[in-house]
């Protein structure tokens, strides 16, 4: 594909061409390796122009997943507290987003990324990189564990939101919040912060 030559003028055109190019760039790169002067360059625009619409890269990963929360906020006031209640702390945060109004836009993104893999790896960007990373940084001070313990935790997220809200298994679907995380928060607390089996140390 042949690219146009020069810049876009700033307008909302612009603007929704540099969401489009942030999807694709994020999708195919991953959070990690995207830069706002490449997903400039995919939208033909200035670096510039991409800040003053955005800001940072982190909010146009926001903006370009059309994220229902910001992660940045939220993980700080789940960890705020005694460590050996952050597992509780999680799974009440993650719970009570999901019951929120913001709760059905990112049910309708699980659920688009279960049938489209463009957007599981978008889905799949964010939750590694803007909360998993985000709590197990703050909590895990062996960077080496870091990423299993992150998979751990988001099979008891993961796990509770299918059954809940997608499949709606009875009596979880309609069980009080503080129900589920007395039952779901020690399990979480232990894949964070608890020795890691020996079997996972010698991956």
């Amino acid at each position: 594909m042949v690219r146009r030559s020069g810049r876009r003028p700033g307008n909302q055109d612009t603007k929704a061409s540099i969401l489009e190019a942030a999807r694709r760039t994020f999708a195919e790169k991953g959070f990690d390796q995207a830069s706002v002067r490449g997903i400039a360059a995919e939208a033909q625009v200035d670096p510039a122009l991409v800040h003053h619409y955005f800001g940072t890269k982190e909010k146009l990963f926001l903006a370009a997943m059309n994220a229902p929360i910001n992660p940045g906020e939220l993980i700080p006031q789940a960890l705020a507290g005694p460590r050996e209640q952050a597992g509780e702390r999680l799974i009440r945060l993650a719970l009570g987003v999901w019951d929120s109004p913001a709760g059905s836009a990112a049910l309708g993104m699980f659920r688009s990324a279960l049938s489209n893999e463009w957007t599981a790896r978008l889905l799949r960007e964010f939750v590694v990189t803007q909360i998993l990373r985000r709590a197990v940084s703050e909590l895990v001070p062996d960077p080496a564990e870091a990423p299993m313990r992150s998979g751990l935790v988001a099979t008891q997220i993961a796990g509770v939101m299918v059954a809940r809200y997608v499949l709606k298994i009875e009596p979880l679907a309609s069980a009080p919040i503080e129900t589920l995380v007395a039952a779901i928060g020690p399990n979480v607390q232990r894949f964070l912060i608890e020795p890691m089996p020996e079997v996972f140390k010698q991956e």
